[in-house]
């Protein structure tokens, strides 16, 4: 079974459309030990065929459009980050904090882009200012999962490096390997509202959805960034009380609107929102919003026919099922930094492609389960994660055919245009299928500047 069969089966899609999807195979793209360049051309793959094949479903065509899955393509998007220019500034992605460390029996890796990031690690290090070299001493007097464990206790992100060998022993990695690819459930059926007929031009699958945006970074930000590509309102909700990095919210704000609200404090605001929204798309930790009973489940219950799609760093099971996470980290835990990595140094892969894939996955996820309740009414349930996604490429996924072109500058895949925050120069979407759109129909704004309201 090649990449894209895999993660179109996981999406539930019929085989019989692989037909309609044509690869460019371009030599340079996404090159590392790992076949990430056939994995991140899969995820893609497997969006845009689901949004064709919506596309089709809605408009009453016969036939699904084909497809067109270029790796330059996906290799520019899959590190879109990297290309965001505003006003001819690139931005500083990693703070002095977030980094590999060489503790006393091996390396850490550490997270500490967010304020309270860092203010967690420092304070689990008994480091009282943010001066690295300080850091770097105090990790060095450790083992380096005391400070894996000493860094999370205290609210913070630090994982410890291990081999695959070492994750396949863990746990965690134990769960993670029984679950699919992509959980999909189906729930409740309900009236759904009536999505307006497909007509225009450019072909529009998520035209009229609704999708209520709770997520942060990049995985949960991307596929609700394809979601809008493709037509739908997509609505991002934030809490006042918890910053956002400004560049990374334009890099994913493309074609969405960014609200702040309290669910805990307004739930009347925030009732309102759920009782017209089609899609809720949640990227929190695991149980951060049971508390507020936003939980899937209780979504569901809630509004019958509701899409509800979840997505964490380590799985919603397990022993580390309740930690948060980012791509980076995951790589480090799962081996991938091992294997990519030398015998002096860690490595990393070519781009964040475990927070990017997973994006795309989850995008594709969401499209086939409207187009699953167009036919029945039931709402359903997917759920990804980055660990999940990372065992997938690095025990299921197999390198792919011979490349028939070459990668070898990103310039064909990079647009520019003015938006709130300045000139922008930014990675076009990979999702692409004939008659679809090309470029999102209006650029990122500031976070947080519009109204928590539907069109």
């Amino acid at each position: 079974m090649t990449a894209l069969e895999s993660a179109w089966s996981a999406v539930g899609g019929d085989a019989a459309l692989l037909g309609q999807v044509s690869p460019v195979v371009r030599e340079g793209a996404l090159v590392a030990r790992l076949p990430v360049r056939e994995a991140a051309r899969a995820c893609v793959g497997a969006c845009a065929l689901a949004a064709a094949e919506a596309g089709a479903r809605r408009a009453g065509r016969a036939e699904v459009p084909r497809v067109r899955l270029d790796d330059g393509a996906v290799a520019t998007a899959f590190v879109s980050e990297r290309h965001l220019l505003v006003d001819g500034r690139a931005p500083v992605w990693f703070a002095p904090l977030s980094r590999f460390w060489q503790a006393a029996d091996g390396w850490v890796r550490t997270h500490a882009n967010y304020p309270h990031h860092r203010a967690a690690l420092l304070a689990a290090l008994g480091v009282p200012g943010e001066d690295p070299d300080a850091v770097a001493a105090a990790v060095a007097e450790r083992p380096a999962r005391e400070v894996e464990d000493a860094v999370y206790a205290a609210g913070g992100l630090a994982v410890a490096l291990r081999t695959p060998e070492e994750w396949a022993a863990h746990e965690q990695a134990a769960q993670v390997a029984r679950r699919p690819l992509i959980v999909r459930e189906r729930t409740a059926p309900a009236r759904a509202r009536a999505l307006p007929s497909l007509d225009g031009t450019p072909l529009l699958p998520a035209a009229g959805v609704r999708v209520l945006d709770l997520t942060r970074v990049i995985a949960g930000p991307v596929a609700t960034r394809t979601l809008a590509l493709l037509g739908a309102d997509v609505l991002r909700l934030d809490p006042p009380r918890l910053p956002e990095l400004t560049d990374q919210h334009t890099d994913t704000g493309f074609g969405k609107r960014s609200a702040l609200l309290d669910a805990a404090v307004d739930r009347r605001a925030f009732e309102e929102l759920l009782s017209a929204a089609d899609v809720v798309v949640t990227g929190y930790r695991p149980g951060a919003l049971d508390r507020l009973g936003l939980s899937a489940r209780a979504l569901a219950e809630r509004r019958p026919g509701l899409v509800v799609a979840e997505l964490s760093a380590w799985g919603a099971y397990g022993p580390w099922g309740g930690r948060r996470g980012f791509d980076s980290l995951v790589q480090v835990a799962t081996g991938i930094a091992v294997t990519e990595g030398s015998a002096e140094r860690p490595g990393a892969l070519p781009a964040q492609a475990l927070d990017h894939g997973t994006g795309y996955l989850l995008a594709a996820a969401v499209l086939r389960a409207l187009t699953e309740r167009s036919e029945d009414g039931h709402g359903s349930r997917v759920e990804v994660s980055l660990a999940r996604t990372a065992h997938w490429l690095t025990q299921e996924v197999e390198p792919g055919p011979a490349a028939d072109a070459v990668y070898d500058a990103p310039d064909a895949w990079l647009a520019e245009r003015d938006s709130a925050r300045g000139r922008l120069r930014y990675a076009l979407p990979p999702v692409a299928f004939e008659g679809g759109p090309h470029d999102w129909a209006r650029p990122p704004g500031v976070w947080g500047a519009d109204p928590a309201a539907w069109r």
